[in-house]
């Protein structure tokens, strides 16, 4: 594309000259931030100026992003592999603007979650045994999980906000048995999460947590008032034992990683209310209001779209950082990565050819500022290139009759201190302590960690994430990818428990034999102990 070579001799131009150099324009800061709803993007420290974001916008223009955007928010299958549209954005959308296949189901189904949210937190839903829910345990994998946990995180722990909520995702034993710890079967109520019933990690934890409860309360009947099911696959849900009425649907035209909005969302719900998960709903469509009505040059999802493009593809910044200075968003990494990673980990076209430049860089991060005394070192010392979103709170998160606001002021400081020090660098004598500087950030200052907010800060992801498909040329609502690994467990899990192993390649028969050696070595320690 002539747009593509235009951006490649701009890229070879701009890294000749220091990043900080660019910053000593007196209206540098109103010329890169956009005020976006709840929150203010700063991207001043990126390594472009106007002739750059033009020509970033160019590409846009070319890839057809108006048209784009128009289809995804119009439900056409934007999600061409499988043939479906990415209806997320109609789960926060008021009723006139949802359209026609969203419009019988989003708002009843909200309704059902609503009551049964409200009810196990006015106590009014019980226990078998009468007593009322203190503990929440939601078990789901991935994008069934992610974001919920976030969310809880984020913007649980407040007075209001019981019953607790825990998290069980990973099928090893320890993380089941660290979450049921010291839980009672008579006040815990489970959710599992799953749209087909399938996934092996979500039905082995269901299994055993059925498993939990009924040797504990020795009563079939009493997991009526003690298990939910979010699933596409009805029948399923009922063999396991769980009755319709307590069933809330999954749908097709909603991707794991885009479901936090829909009955995924179940433990938000009961972690903070059905007044504060509306605010979280309003909160993301506002950014989408944002992003479907805004021009491009003021586009907050499509420039963070463009600045990941112009950063990975044009100045080999192959990584990405996202650094939360909020210990209320230490999991925004977590979900992060499987938001971009899966959503734009592709090899290949729309049309099935294969991609000839790198697509989604790889993206981790961490804590600030725990980060600071671990990986921060790599970050202004190493050879690595990279980006990094720095994500603040201009207020206090928590408000107690003990705060001083000096957490807060010296969490601010730090954050804004260390952009500083990637955009600058020190430049001394003594090559050991030299700093090289030049690395990229953008700061995304959410006006307050609230409900709304936190929603269009998802949102804004969440679109960042279609902007940079449509300018790569891929599907970023399908994961093929996650499917091989699958399909090849079970047989090796049978493999295991000693069916022979003669088909597999001599690598994994070695590392099955050996796992299958040891553990008859400690069966037949474990007998002649008895």
């Amino acid at each position: 594309m002539p747009e593509w070579k235009a951006l490649t001799r701009l890229a070879a131009d701009a890294v000749r000259q220091p990043l900080a150099e660019w910053l000593n324009e007196d209206n540098r800061f109103e010329a890169f931030s956009l005020q976006l709803p709840a929150l203010l993007l700063d991207y001043s420290k990126q390594r472009i100026d106007a002739r750059i974001l033009e020509a970033l916008l160019d590409l846009a223009r070319a890839r057809g992003m108006d048209a784009k955007i128009r289809a995804l928010f119009d439900g056409e299958p934007v999600n061409v592999t499988e043939k479906r549209a990415a209806l997320h954005t109609a789960l926060r959308s008021p009723i006139e603007q949802q359209p026609q296949e969203a419009l019988p189901v989003v708002q009843p189904t909200l309704a059902r979650l609503s009551k049964i949210a409200q009810q196990v937190r006015d106590g009014e839903h019980r226990g078998y045994t009468g007593k009322a829910i203190t503990d929440v345990v939601h078990i789901g994998i991935g994008g069934s999980h992610l974001g919920p946990e976030l969310v809880v995180e984020a913007l649980g722990g407040v007075p209001g906000s019981d019953p607790r909520c825990h998290f069980l995702a990973n099928v090893d034993g320890a993380a089941l048995h660290s979450t049921l710890a010291g839980l009672h079967p008579e006040t815990t109520l489970f959710i599992v999460v799953s749209k087909s019933w399938s996934t092996l990690e979500t039905r082995t934890n269901a299994e055993s947590a059925r498993s939990w409860f009924l040797e504990r309360t020795g009563d079939v009947a009493a997991i009526t008032r003690h298990f939910l099911a979010v699933t596409a696959n009805v029948e399923a849900a009922k063999d396991f034992g769980i009755p319709e009425e307590n069933l809330y649907p999954l749908w097709d035209w909603v991707g794991g990683r885009f479901s936090l909005w829909s009955a995924v969302g179940l433990p938000i719900l009961l972690a903070i209310g059905p007044e504060a998960f509306a605010e979280l709903l309003r909160g993301a469509h506002q950014m989408d209001e944002h992003f479907r009505t805004a021009p491009l040059d003021r586009n907050g999802p499509l420039i963070m779209a463009l600045l990941s493009v112009w950063n990975s593809n044009f100045l080999g910044a192959t990584n990405h950082v996202i650094l939360p200075y909020s210990h209320r968003l230490r999991v925004l990494p977590d979900y992060l990565q499987q938001l971009e990673m899966e959503s734009n980990g592709k090899s290949v076209h729309l049309d099935g050819s294969p991609v000839r430049i790198h697509t989604m860089p790889i993206l981790w991060g961490g804590e600030g500022t725990n980060g600071q005394h671990a990986f921060h070192q790599l970050l202004h010392q190493g050879t690595r290139a990279f980006s990094a979103d720095f994500i603040v709170c201009a207020s206090e998160e928590v408000a107690t009759p003990q705060s001083t606001g000096v957490h807060h002021r010296w969490l601010l400081a730090n954050a804004f201190a260390q952009a500083q020090a990637m955009m600058s660098g020190l430049q001394v004598q003594d090559p050991h302590r030299r700093v090289a500087g030049n690395k990229a950030t953008s700061t995304l200052v959410m006006d307050e960690l609230s409900p709304f907010a936190m929603g269009a800060l998802l949102a804004l992801y969440e679109h960042k994430v279609f902007c940079q498909g449509i300018i790569w040329n891929i599907n970023s609502f399908d994961q093929w990818g996650v499917e091989l690994g699958k399909q090849l467990a079970p047989p090796i899990f049978d493999q295991l428990d000693g069916k022979p192993a003669l088909q597999q390649d001599a690598s994994t028969r070695g590392l099955i034999e050996y796992v299958r050696r040891r553990l008859e070595k400690r069966r037949k320690q474990e007998d002649k102990n008895v």
